[in-house]
């Protein structure tokens, strides 16, 4: 049998890297994002062609309950959980609604939450499974302007470490990969002075690829099982 991975956030940037990876390694796949379906309609279209692996995918916030409760539902197992699905804001606190806050914390905390615990359910009936959380090194060290989403993340991060003491005794792996500058369109906000700025104090001097992300995740996903409670941080150097 095939193993099974569900990825949030999978039509585009990382999300769309660890699936062609975990498909090109024989993975059957559950997909989901939040806007871009014909993205996500296209991947999967490929993604079964190219590596002959089952792909089912969805639209829709991962926090929603009823939403996650759809990813999970008919499958006989979860080998693979990528909560991957996240959304960014740059903004000073004094300038962030309250109902900003409210969505970015849903989509980057709720969703690890409510999708972890649907995963979790069915990975302690097979005793075994690896839920991997995309996290950030703003979670770590903070940002300016970034007060909400360098919350989010150290909630990941703690959420993570915390998780993994809870499954470890039933053989299920809790890990972080905390990513620095990746360049996908969540970053396509800067600009080129901007950009070429950062890049300065990234001792790699460049940013990191998707790929790179994807490859990453799957040494972790395919790692010893003592390895767990980890935030794993991936950053060029830069912390």
């Amino acid at each position: 049998m095939n193993p099974i991975a569900v990825i949030t956030g999978a039509s585009r940037g990382i999300g769309k890297e660890i699936a062609t990876l975990l498909a090109s390694k024989g993975c059957d796949l559950v997909l989901c994002c939040q806007k871009s379906i014909d993205q996500l309609s296209s991947l999967a279209e490929t993604l079964q062609t190219t590596y002959a692996v089952s792909v089912r995918f969805y639209q829709g916030n991962v926090a929603d309950p009823h939403f996650a409760e759809t990813l999970f539902a008919d499958l006989p197992r979860v080998d693979y959980l990528i909560n991957n699905a996240g959304i960014s804001q740059i903004k000073l606190l004094t300038d962030t609604s309250y109902e900003e806050w409210k969505e970015l914390m849903g989509v980057n905390v709720d969703g690890v939450f409510l999708c972890s615990k649907a995963a979790a359910k069915l990975m302690l009936k097979e005793h075994r499974g690896h839920i991997l959380n995309i996290s950030s090194m703003w979670g770590q060290s903070g940002a300016s302007m970034e007060v909400a989403y360098s919350s989010s993340k150290g909630a990941v991060d703690a959420f993570t470490k915390a998780l993994a003491k809870e499954l470890a005794p039933s053989g299920i792996q809790v890990n972080a990969l905390s990513l620095g500058f990746i360049d996908t369109e969540m970053n396509k906000h800067l600009s080129d002075e901007e950009r070429e700025a950062f890049f300065d104090e990234i001792p790699s001097g460049r940013p990191g690829d998707p790929k790179e992300a994807a490859a990453m995740a799957w040494q972790i996903l395919t790692s010893p099982p003592y390895l767990t409670g980890q935030v794993i941080r991936m950053d060029g150097g830069l912390l």
